[in-house]
C-alpha cells in the first residue's frame, strides 16, 4: 500500500477523536473501519513485533504517511487515562520511533473518552457523563494546558474539585473507616477556591453585593467568600461547625448556604439546615448544591439517599426539579432556578416581586433628544431650552416607566414643580413636543413586559401576594386598572402557549419582525438571545417558561422555540464572538409541559456540530459581523448546491483537502 493509497483510506474514517490533522481510534471501533485499512494496520504491528497487548489507540496521520500505535492500559477504568508507551511508524521512511512514559511523572493523559469508541459501546454513556462533568465544572476552558497529568491536576484544585475514583466532587464528606457509628468527618469538607464560588457570583450578578446589603455565609468553610466580599467592603460573615464554630450566627439581608447540604448525610439534619440559614435571612435565601443524573449516581455504591466512594467520602447529588421540591417543601416557599443547582427563596415578597418583574423587564435604549422641538407655546421652549437636561432626564423616566412618574419616583420633582407645574403639566407639554410617538410604544412595551411577568408568575404557581411594590402598585392601575384584571389577561396568556397553531404565527410574526432569525419551516425559530424582548408577548413567555426552569443565559448564544413538541431549547457555543464556525459546547432541552430540562454536553452528540452561516443570527453591530458574511459567502461556495445547513465536521475537512484550502480566522487560504 503506498501513501496516496494509504490516505485515501483515512479519508474515508469518519469516526474517532480528530485533532488537528490526526484522527485518534479505540481498537474496539476497528468493526466500523474499512477492512483493508484494518488489515494493514495491524500487518504493519506484525511485521514490527509489536504485541498486541502493547496498543489500544491508533493514531492516524492525515497528511503524512505514518501510523502510531499508542498504549493506553486503564483506558477504560480510568476517568483520564494515562499514555505509557507510543509507537510512530514512518512508512515514507520506514522508521520508527518508540517513546516509554511510564517513569514519567508528568504523563500525557486522554480526556473525552466518549470519541475513541464506539457509541454503541457499553462504555459509551459512562464516558460521556465524565466528559459533562469536566464541562461543568468549567475544566475544558482552555484546551491548551489540559494534555498533561500534573496541569489537570492543577486545573481541578484550581476550579475547587477534588478527583475521588476518577470523578469529580465539589465537596467531600468522610466516613471514619475505624467509627462503628460512621460518623461523618465534616471538617474536611472544605475546599479553597480561587474567586468567588458560583452562588456569590449569582449575588454579584443582580447587583445584591452592591454594599447595601449585608451578607451570611452559612457553612462558609474556610471563608474564601468572606475575604473577597470583605475586600469589596462589604458587610459579610460567617459560620461553619468546623472552621468557625465560634462565630455567632445572626440575621442579614442575605444568607448563602452554598454546596452544603449535599455533603450532609442526614435528610433531616438537611432539612434543619436549610430552616436555620431562612430563619436568619432578612430578604434572601441562596441554595445550591451539586446536580447530576442517575448514570452519574449509579457509579456509585448507595448510602441513605446519597452515594458513598471507595475513599468513604459522601455526596447527595440532585436532579434541577428534586432540589427545587426540597427546597419548597422545606420551607413552604417559592424556589426561583437562577442557575443549574442554585435557587433563590425570597423572605422579603416586595423584595421577590421586583426581583422577577425586573427580570422580565426591557432596556430600552432611547434616542437622546439633540434637536430643539418645535413648539407654539415660546414661553415653554424658553423653558426647556434653559433646562434641557432636566425634562429630557423626565421624558426618558416616563419612557422607562411607560407612564407619568409618581413623586417620589423622579428625584428632581420639586424643580419641575417650580418650573412648570405637575408632572402631568410636565408630561402632556412634552408630549406635544416631541412627534416620534416613543411614548406610544413605552407604553405598550411596560404593559407587555408586565404581563409576561404575571404570566411567568402563573407558571410557577406563586403565591398571590395582597400587597404589591409601590411601583408595580401604579403599574397595575395605570395599565389594567386593578390587580384581578392583570392577572386574569395574564393567564389567559400564559394558557396560550399550548396553541401550537398560535405559536407557528407569532415565530412567523417573528421572523418578520426580528433583525436576524432562521425559519426552518414548520418546524422552529432559531434566533439569538439579545433578542429576546423584540419577541411578541407570548413567545416572550414561551421562552421565559423554559427561562425560569433552566435558570440564567450568560453562556448561552442561541434559543430555538420547537413549534409542535412543546419545547425550548437553549445552545451554548464555544468561542461564539471569534470563530466563523463555532462549535456546540451544550445545549439544555426544556419541555415546558413536564416543567423538566435535558442537559447534554456536546460530546454525547459523537459527532461535534458546527455552526454555519452564524451571519444569519447576527446584525451588523456584532463582532466581525461583516468577516463573518464574507466567510459565509464563501463557505456556501463550497458546500454542495443541496446542503442547507452545512456538513458534518470530517465531510468539511474532506471538502476543504479536496480543494486544497484551509480556514484560518474568518479566511480562506489555499495550500501550497
Amino acid at each position: 500500500m503506498n501513501a496516496e493509497q494509504f490516505n485515501a483510506l483515512i479519508k474515508t474514517v469518519k469516526i474517532g477523536k480528530l485533532v488537528g490533522n490526526t484522527r485518534y481510534l479505540h481498537i474496539s471501533a476497528f468493526s466500523e473501519i474499512t477492512p483493508e485499512l484494518k488489515d494493514f494496520i495491524l500487518l504493519i504491528s506484525n511485521a514490527l513485533k509489536i504485541p498486541q497487548d502493547e496498543w489500544n489507540i491508533i493514531k492516524l496521520h492525515t497528511q503524512q504517511y505514518r501510523l502510531s500505535y499508542l498504549n493506553y492500559p486503564h483506558f477504560f477504568q480510568d476517568s483520564y487515562p494515562a499514555l505509557q508507551q507510543s509507537i510512530t511508524v514512518d512508512l515514507e521512511n520506514k522508521t520508527q520511533k518508540v517513546a516509554n512514559y511510564s517513569e514519567t511523572e508528568n504523563v500525557p493523559i486522554l480526556h473525552r473518552k466518549e470519541l475513541f469508541i464506539l457509541s454503541s459501546d457499553k462504555n459509551h454513556d459512562d464516558f460521556v457523563t465524565i466528559t459533562e462533568e469536566g464541562e461543568a465544572a468549567g475544566l475544558y476552558e482552555n484546551s491548551r494546558i489540559i494534555g498533561f497529568k500534573k496541569s489537570w491536576e492543577r486545573i481541578i484544585k484550581q476550579n475547587g474539585y477534588e478527583l475521588v475514583d476518577g470523578r469529580l466532587f465539589r465537596a467531600t464528606a468522610v466516613l471514619n473507616a475505624d467509627d462503628n457509628n460512621t460518623k461523618i468527618d465534616r471538617h474536611k469538607t472544605a475546599i479553597q477556591r480561587q474567586g468567588l464560588s458560583t452562588p456569590m457570583k449569582a449575588l454579584a450578578k443582580y447587583n445584591y453585593l452592591n454594599g447595601d446589603y449585608t451578607v451570611f455565609d452559612y457553612g462558609c468553610g474556610l471563608g474564601d467568600d468572606l475575604k473577597e466580599l470583605e475586600a469589596h467592603g462589604i458587610d459579610a460573615a460567617g459560620w461553619d461547625p468546623n472552621h468557625r464554630p465560634e462565630v455567632d450566627r445572626f440575621s442579614c439581608d442575605l444568607v448563602n448556604i452554598g454546596f452544603v447540604i449535599n455533603v450532609i448525610e442526614d435528610r433531616e439534619e438537611r432539612i434543619e439546615a436549610v430552616q436555620l440559614a431562612f430563619e436568619l435571612a432578612e430578604k434572601l435565601l441562596i441554595v445550591s448544591a451539586m446536580i447530576a443524573g442517575d448514570a452519574h449516581i449509579q457509579k456509585f455504591t448507595p448510602y441513605k439517599d446519597g452515594v458513598i466512594t471507595s475513599l468513604n467520602t459522601f455526596q447527595k447529588y440532585y436532579s434541577q426539579s428534586e432540589l427545587q421540591s426540597f427546597i419548597e417543601n422545606t420551607l413552604d416557599e417559592n424556589a426561583i432556578a437562577v442557575g443549574p443547582g442554585i435557587f433563590f427563596i425570597f423572605k422579603d415578597k416586595l423584595e421577590e416581586q421586583l426581583f422577577l418583574a425586573n427580570r422580565q423587564k426591557r432596556h430600552h435604549n432611547w434616542k437622546q433628544i439633540t434637536t430643539r422641538p418645535t413648539s407654539s407655546k415660546e414661553k415653554f421652549e424658553l423653558v426647556y431650552v434653559e433646562h434641557e437636561q432636566l425634562f429630557n432626564n423626565f421624558w426618558h423616566t416616563c419612557l422607562a416607566l411607560g407612564r407619568i412618574p409618581a413623586n417620589d419616583e423622579f428625584e428632581h420633582a420639586d424643580k419641575l414643580k417650580q418650573l412648570v407645574g405637575s408632572h402631568s403639566k410636565v408630561f402632556i407639554l412634552l408630549n406635544n413636543l416631541f412627534e416620534n410617538n416613543e411614548f406610544e410604544a413605552a407604553e405598550h412595551y411596560r404593559k407587555e413586559d408586565l404581563l409576561v411577568y404575571f404570566a411567568l408568575s402563573q407558571f410557577e404557581k406563586r403565591k398571590p401576594y395582597i400587597q404589591l411594590p409601590n411601583q408595580l402598585q401604579r403599574d397595575v392601575k395605570a395599565f389594567f386598572g386593578n390587580y384581578i384584571t392583570a392577572i386574569e389577561i395574564a393567564r389567559e396568556l400564559l394558557y396560550s402557549i399550548s396553541d401550537i397553531a398560535l405559536i407557528i404565527e407569532n415565530c412567523l410574526k417573528a421572523y418578520e419582525i426580528l433583525p436576524a432569525s432562521v425559519l426552518l419551516d414548520n418546524h422552529s425559530l432559531t434566533f439569538h438571545k439579545d433578542f429576546i424582548e423584540l419577541l411578541p408577548a407570548l413567545l416572550r413567555v414561551y421562552v421565559g417558561c423554559g427561562n425560569q426552569l433552566f435558570g440564567d443565559l450568560d453562556e448561552i448564544q442561541l434559543i430555538k422555540i420547537h413549534f409542535h413538541s412543546g419545547k425550548v431549547s437553549f445552545m451554548e457555543y464555544e468561542n461564539f464572538d471569534d470563530s466563523p464556525l463555532p462549535l456546540l459546547k451544550g445545549r439544555a432541552k426544556v419541555k415546558l409541559a413536564q416543567q423538566s430540562t435535558d442537559f447534554f454536553d456536546a460530546s454525547d452528540e459523537y459527532v461535534p456540530q458546527l455552526l454555519y452561516f452564524k451571519s444569519h443570527y447576527l446584525t451588523g453591530d456584532y463582532p466581525n459581523y461583516k468577516k463573518q458574511c464574507s466567510f459565509d459567502k464563501k463557505m456556501a461556495l463550497l458546500l454542495p448546491s443541496n446542503t442547507r445547513y452545512g456538513v458534518r465536521l470530517d465531510a468539511l475537512n474532506s471538502l476543504l483537502e479536496t480543494n486544497k484550502l484551509e480556514i484560518k480566522g474568518f479566511r480562506f487560504y489555499t495550500k501550497k
